[in-house]
This record gives C-alpha cells, sequence and structure tokens, in this order.
C-alpha cells in the first residue's frame, strides 16, 4: 500500500487498513505526541481543554484515528483520539 491516500475515496474498511499500516510504520506511536498508541496521550496534550461540540457526537469514542490534512485530503498517519482534536482545534489540521 502506498501512502499517503485521499481520506475522502477511501470506506470505513480502507480508513482502517490505512490506519493498521500507518500504525505498523510509525511503530506503533503517535504522529502527533509520539507516545504510544497503547496508552493514552500525555499530560503535556490533553492539558489542552477540547471543545467538543466542535466535533461530531462520539468523536472521542475509538482512541485511535486516522489523521488527514483537510486541506489537501491526504492522510497523514495514526494519531490518539484526543490528539486528533487537538491537532484539528488547535492547528487547523
Amino acid at each position: 500500500m502506498k501512502l499517503p491516500v485521499m481520506y475522502g475515496d477511501l470506506s470505513w474498511q480502507e480508513k482502517k487498513d490505512v490506519r493498521n499500516k500507518y500504525i505498523e510504520l510509525q511503530e506503533g506511536k503517535c504522529m502527533f505526541c509520539k507516545s504510544p498508541l497503547s496508552e493514552p496521550p500525555p499530560t503535556e496534550v490533553t492539558v489542552k481543554k477540547i471543545n467538543l461540540r466542535l466535533f461530531p457526537v462520539n468523536f472521542l469514542k475509538y482512541p485511535i484515528h486516522l489523521q488527514h490534512c483537510h486541506n489537501t485530503g491526504l492522510t497523514e498517519g495514526a494519531v490518539h483520539a484526543y490528539c486528533n482534536a487537538v491537532l484539528w482545534q488547535y492547528y487547523g489540521r
């Protein structure tokens, strides 16, 4: 599988496969905070308050997300759900 790919063109199963490929390439670490995806994100990330009204219902339900650029639509990597929210709310990604 050649990465990155266009996020909007993926089915839910393809998103899962791409996310798993990024997890493998990232050696199980979050693209953003570099902490293990098997653990919660570190305090320096979770100290940032998230406005959950900005996100879809159940946004934080699944612990690992497939991060993509909202400008290009291209996938960027696997991230903690909270890191994904921080990336979008604080960095516009």
